[in-house]
C-alpha cells in the first residue's frame, strides 16, 4: 500500500495563521501502532537519500541563520528524529519549530479502522513569516511531496 494525498481538514486548529496544509495517508493490516511509535517509525529513521537531501538544505540554509538541527541541549525524550515534540495525546502526537521564515508542525495521527486496521497519517502545517519563508517554501516544496510519503512508509518497514 502507497500512501495517498489528502485534504488536510483544518489548518488553523493546527497553527494559527497557517498558510499551508497537507496530508498523506496509509491504511496498514495487524500493525497495532500507538501515535507515538508512529512517529518513531515515520520521523524517527530517514532513508540515506533524505539525509543527503537534508545535509544539502543544512549547508545552503545554514548562512542565513536557519535552524539546521535539534537544539544541543534538548533532550533525546524532547524530540523525535530531529524534529522538536510539541504533544501528545492517545492518537496524535504533534511536531515542530518556529524560525525566522517561518513556523511548522508536523502531525502523526493513527486511527483504528477495525479488524486490525488502522489509519496513519502524516500531515505538514506550514506559516511563513516574510518573504523568504514564502520563497524557502516554494523551493523546497516539490522534495516534501516526494520525502513525505517516503517517510510515511517507513510505518509498513520491520
Amino acid at each position: 500500500m502507497t500512501p495517498t494525498a489528502q485534504t488536510f481538514p483544518d489548518p488553523e486548529g493546527a497553527l494559527a495563521g497557517a498558510q499551508f496544509a497537507d496530508r498523506y495517508v496509509l491504511v496498514t493490516d495487524g500493525l497495532a501502532l500507538t501515535a507515538i511509535g508512529a512517529a518513531e517509525h515515520v520521523l524517527g529513521r530517514t532513508p540515506r537519500w533524505v539525509g543527503w537531501l537534508m545535509l544539502l538544505r543544512n549547508l545552503a540554509v545554514r548562512p542565513f541563520g536557519l535552524k539546521t538541527g535539534p537544539e544541543r541541549d534538548a533532550l533525546p525524550e524532547s524530540r523525535i528524529g530531529i524534529f522538536p515534540l510539541i504533544s501528545r495525546a492517545p492518537g496524535r502526537v504533534v511536531l515542530g519549530l518556529d524560525d525566522r521564515h517561518l513556523d511548522f508542525r508536523i502531525l502523526v495521527e493513527v486511527n483504528d479502522l477495525g479488524a486490525g486496521r488502522q489509519e496513519v497519517a502524516a500531515s505538514t502545517i506550514v506559516k511563513t513569516h516574510n518573504l523568504f519563508g514564502r520563497a524557502y517554501l516554494a523551493i523546497v516544496m516539490p522534495f516534501h511531496r516526494i520525502i513525505v510519503p517516503a517517510m510515511l512508509a517507513q510505518v509498513l518497514i520491520k
